[in-house]
């Protein structure tokens, strides 16, 4: 998987496809920070206020580099395609899309608990311009696919969320290493699950964090955004993090 710069944006991307890339890192002299809505927001209304916030801070709008949403409920394919389409519409409007490849991260999970009644934007990441020598970086959202198919479908046993995690463990250590990053590296360990008895993932994520478990892991209790999916993760670097 290579990276591939965005010089507008002041960061590399991995292309992934069309709604979103699997994420990107700062490229030098810029930093990735991390901006999270108290209350989520519609999620053109986050747009809204990216947009403005960027304006004072002096930055291009295709400093976005990554997008975190929560929906109602997870999605069939074919409806996930057709929000994509609206949501993809938007990055094209504000001239981010390069050479038809989405450089965007995603992350989209409905909550178990007080689902929203309509997609809500939670948080975005953005460059900003920065002398410090840290290295920042935001993943997307990654579930248990595979070329085979959806790994364990339908197996919500303790067994079956190991394979899960497992698979979906793969996916980040190949991203982590893409974007140039490593462990050291990772501030915001993220899963999303609706799978409560949680005795599966400290066996399948410890052993890959090498000591560097000291940030902890958030746990969402929340689904993957479409029909078929268990488990969902995403890794992060920040130097700066604030609500908004």
């Amino acid at each position: 998987m290579a990276a591939v710069k965005n010089e507008r944006g002041g960061y590399i991307y991995l292309p992934a496809g069309f709604p979103f890339s699997s994420g990107a890192a700062a490229m030098p002299g810029y930093e990735i920070v991390h901006a999270l809505f108290r209350r989520p927001v519609p999620w053109r209304d986050g747009f809204t206020t990216i947009e403005k916030r960027f304006e004072a801070e002096g930055r291009p709008k295709q400093a976005l580099c990554g997008v975190e949403l929560r929906c109602p409920a997870p999605m069939t394919p074919d409806g996930f395609h057709e929000f994509n389409i609206g949501y993809r519409a938007i990055l094209e409007e504000w001239d981010i899309i390069t050479d038809g490849v989405n450089p965007v991260g995603r992350t989209n999970v409905s909550p178990v608990r007080n689902p929203p009644t309509e997609t809500l934007m939670y948080g975005f990441s953005y460059t900003v311009e920065s002398t410090e020598m840290s290295t920042t970086f935001c993943g997307a959202g990654g579930g248990e696919t595979s070329e085979n198919g959806n790994v364990s479908e339908g197996d919500m046993s303790q067994e079956g969320m190991r394979k899960k995690a497992a698979r979906v463990m793969e996916i980040m250590m190949e991203r982590l290493s893409g974007l140039g990053m490593t462990w050291k590296d990772v501030t915001d360990v993220n899963v999303y699950t609706a799978a409560e008895n949680g005795d599966w993932l400290a066996a399948e994520l410890l052993p890959h964090m090498a000591g560097d478990e000291v940030h902890g892991v958030r746990w969402y209790l929340s689904r993957p955004p479409i029909i078929g999916l268990d488990f969902e993760m995403d890794l992060r670097g920040y130097r700066q993090k604030f609500w908004l």
